[in-house]
């Protein structure tokens, strides 16, 4: 599955109609658009689900003759409906694989923040120690190799931490998640082992673990890691609150460079500043193991997917003015909505590929 930050937009409130007149698009509508008259769906990531919910109520006062409906459906889900022309807007943590991004010519990735992913854990006494892991350590976990708490390779991590003779509970997705696949990327990247038999993606074939648990969304790993003690689990940082609100412990996770770091906002610009030269023109782009000193090893871009080609004009007017008032950093990108989520804005270079990429989103009668 290999894959190769312009200007901040001002919105002010703007109806369809004159959105239709802003991006230069076909002949106004004979008869005014009223409130509500275009819909745009999305669905998918559970992780990016939280921030767009927070967007709807903000957008419905910058364009209100556009409702937005949200869906949290899994990172897989959301790729497949952008596909298939189920939903407008299909939300992933992943950006679709080479295989898939040929056989679907039509749609683009269009990155629109910046997130990380937790590892989180249930061991009594211990969920305010930071245990350090690394992914040669997580691997071995979820491959069965390494089964109890105080396993050497753990031991070795954490000298001086007291750490129980328990077995390990690994929890994982249940459903097809981008969770999933920046996970099993950073296994894949950590050993040569789970590159050559598991490999990565939005669903993989896990190896069978003595008593591993599977659950459905961010939202069931978080509640089905507080249910178990002595488990762990992967979960993404915009359901933070909730991980401390059942007072899981989080992990340092070791880097590239060999430091272990908590996923906080320093750590994630950290990795986000090496973007700018990697990130090819179609964005697609894995962030794991971004390099530097302080860079937070499990981050990734948060990706709205969508067709390139819509039924009618006003559908791609409202998509692309959605769309380019979530990147904007006085839009979707505003840190009061993103401190909520632990995400971080785009960096420039990046926000003006998006924009690139957005207008490609035309009308499927003015492409002929």
């Amino acid at each position: 599955m290999n894959a190769s930050v312009l200007h901040a937009h001002r919105f002010r409130p703007i109806s369809l109609t004159a959105a239709l007149i802003t991006f230069g698009l076909v002949a106004l509508p004979a008869v005014p658009l009223h409130a509500a008259s275009i819909t745009l769906s999305e669905t998918g990531s559970t992780l990016l689900y939280p921030l767009f919910t927070q967007w709807i109520s903000d957008y419905a006062k910058v364009a209100p003759d556009v409702t937005l409906t949200a869906a949290s459906t899994g990172s897989g889900a959301g790729i497949a409906a952008a596909t298939s022309g189920e939903a407008q807007i299909g939300a992933s943590d992943a950006y679709m694989s080479d295989e898939q991004f040929q056989q679907n010519p039509g749609i683009v990735n269009i990155p629109v923040a910046i997130s990380a992913q937790t590892v989180n854990y249930n061991v009594p006494g211990l969920n305010n120690a930071g245990l350090k892991l690394d992914g040669p350590t997580l691997a071995g976990i979820y491959s069965g190799k390494i089964t109890t708490w105080d396993s050497p390779q753990i031991a070795a991590l954490n000298p001086g931490a007291q750490l129980p003779h328990q077995p390990i509970v690994p929890i994982r997705r249940s459903d097809a998640s981008g969770d999933t696949f920046i996970f099993t990327q950073f296994l894949d990247f950590s050993t040569q082992s789970w590159e050559d038999k598991i490999g990565y993606g939005t669903s993989v074939e896990w190896p069978a673990v003595a008593g591993e648990q599977t659950a459905a969304g961010n939202d069931g790993m978080v509640k089905t890691v507080a249910a178990t003690p002595y488990s762990l689990a992967y979960i993404g940082i915009s359901f933070r609150d909730a991980i401390t609100k059942a007072g899981l412990g989080t992990a340092q996770i070791k880097n590239e460079n060999g430091k272990f770091l908590l996923p906080t906002v320093d750590t994630i610009n950290a990795a986000a500043s090496s973007l700018d030269q990697r990130t090819p023109p179609d964005e697609r782009l894995t962030l794991v193991f971004a390099p530097g000193d302080d860079s937070y090893p499990l981050i990734n871009y948060e990706y709205l997917i969508v067709a390139t080609r819509q039924p009618d004009a006003q559908t791609a007017a409202a998509l692309r003015h959605f769309l380019l008032w979530a990147v904007a950093l006085d839009g979707g990108n505003a840190q009061k909505f993103l401190d909520c989520v632990g995400f971080i804005a785009l960096p420039d270079f990046i926000r003006a590929l998006s924009e690139k990429q957005i207008a490609r989103v035309q009308a499927a009668a003015a492409e002929r």
